[in-house]
């Protein structure tokens, strides 16, 4: 049951094939056996998961009709607060949080009668490029367990690519559904920011913080999109706006449609490997009926330094709640409420999120606010309106999702720039609040590499119609790690 995908198993719920708490044995089965050598869960919820499996399968046999994901497992990410379940952003700051509501995406996914499998590991509060950042320990990439699987969403990443579970929801502030998706051989979306509701998403940078859904196929992205999208009034950034139907569309021809590809993207900097597994990407995409158009995004080259700018700013504003006084780690014995705050935020957070702590603190301080976090809210228009002028002469704009596919275990953790500077494909988009996604698109070295997909505003269901298209005459999706059984 684990070789089927989203869209499959929810095919085979509805016909009888199986019932929701077999396919939920199987899978809890599986994480049980395999997870260890991933490390991709921090929290499995078997009990709970199979009673909403049992539910499931009574309103189907009592002849109700039900969505289409009702009875299916997925996966949170565990930046999702979960009523009654630990929620702890990979953190020894929120390793006893349990909260007593859920996130707007969690109920969502309760109303639509999904089963949870469990909450998945994942960078540090969102912090970092590679899943090494977490409190749990790294998460070890499936297609080769020596390295990286991406950050932030790590382990959401790992546990599809592993058949841990058909789908997970994940978070991305700079690529962190992006390049896990990439480098671990899946799809990946990034919706427009304010599509999905950031309520109940514990906080990173909420200017850039977007939820999203990771799985193995475009259709499947698209069904776990009509369950994530939904205007919010809890949250201020969502948009009222309707929500289409993300399958609808699916299987209507890409002819005539106009692709964009940035010359910026295409530089020094890019693997020459990933760059051909790129461009044979896009000449399949022109025999299917696509136009390419040279484009270019002359301020992209600025968006990694106006992000590391930005998102530290607004970490250090919401990471400024943890203070060991209301809930999350709290030191022993504080001497005076000095104290309490100083040790308490110095056990529980570990390096990279104090660094960025420090560098947003920095940059948001007297004397350094004009030189430094202004002017990079400045670029960042300026590589907002870089894309303005390119959807003006195209449809969707194409390239790598990461410069390399995935590298070892700490040969990046002495040199931050390096690391940040594997984000550098999917920034901008966040800056610019735009949707984008990675599909897996051929291999480097044994490693998958990703094909990055971006859409002008609210454009989610052109994205997945290339993309599916794109996987109809492919098998990139279909390909799974050695020894994945």
């Amino acid at each position: 049951m684990h070789d089927k995908t989203l869209a499959q198993l929810s095919a085979g719920l509805a016909s009888g094939e199986f019932s929701s708490v077999e396919l939920t044995r199987h899978f809890l089965d599986r994480i049980q056996r395999l997870d260890a050598t991933y490390n991709s869960f921090i929290t499995v919820t078997g009990s709970e998961a199979l009673a909403a499996a049992s539910a499931a399968d009574a309103k189907r046999a009592n002849g109700n009709t039900v969505p289409p994901l009702c009875g299916v497992p997925i996966v949170h990410k565990d930046i999702f607060c979960t009523a009654g379940v630990r929620t702890s952003c990979a953190s020894k700051m929120l390793d006893n949080f349990i909260p007593p509501y859920s996130a707007t995406v969690v109920e969502n996914f309760i109303d639509a009668g999904a089963v949870v499998l469990g909450k998945t590991n994942m960078d540090e509060f969102a912090m970092g490029s590679s899943n090494e950042t977490s409190w749990y320990g790294p998460v070890h990439n499936p297609w080769d367990t020596d390295t990286v699987p991406g950050g932030s969403s790590g382990g959401s990443a790992a546990a599809v690519a592993a058949r841990l579970t058909p789908a997970a929801t994940a978070s991305d502030t700079g690529g962190s559904i992006r390049q896990p998706a990439a480098l671990c051989g899946i799809s990946g979306l990034k919706p427009t920011y304010g599509r999905v509701s950031r309520w109940g998403m514990i906080a990173f940078a909420s200017s850039l913080d977007q939820g999203g859904p990771l799985a193995r196929t475009a259709e499947d992205l698209a069904l776990m999109m009509n369950v994530m999208a939904s205007f919010d009034p809890r949250d201020s950034t969502s948009l009222d706006l309707a929500v289409p139907d993300y399958t609808a569309d699916l299987d209507a021809s890409i002819e005539g449609l106009r692709i964009g590809i940035p010359k910026e993207y295409f530089d020094a900097g890019l693997n020459p490997k990933t760059a051909e597994a790129v461009q044979n990407a896009i000449r399949e995409l022109e025999k299917l009926g696509a136009t390419v158009h040279d484009i270019s995004l002359p301020h992209s080259s600025l968006s990694v330094p106006a992000y590391y700018v930005i998102a530290p700013a607004e970490a250090s504003a919401n990471l400024s709640r943890f203070d060991g006084v209301r809930y999350g780690h709290r030191c022993e014995n504080p001497a005076d409420l000095h104290d309490l705050y100083m040790r308490s935020r110095a056990e529980g957070f570990g390096d990279e999120v104090k660094r960025r702590i420090l560098v947003g603190t920095y940059c948001l301080s007297a004397g350094y606010y004009d030189a430094y976090y202004n002017k990079a809210q400045q670029v960042r228009r300026l590589i907002k309106q870089d894309f303005v002028n390119a959807f003006e002469q195209v449809d969707l704009i194409l390239g790598p999702t990461c410069p390399n596919p995935a590298f070892a275990f700490g040969s990046k953790g002495d040199n931050p720039v390096a690391m940040y500077l594997e984000d550098i494909y999917t920034i901008s988009t966040n800056l610019a609040g735009l949707p984008g996604m990675s599909i897996p698109c051929g291999f480097v070295d044994a490693k998958p590499v990703g094909l990055q997909i971006i859409g002008n505003y609210f454009d989610e269901a052109r994205m997945l119609n290339l993309a599916h298209q794109f996987q109809q005459v492919t098998d990139w999706h279909e390909r799974s790690p050695e020894g994945i059984a």
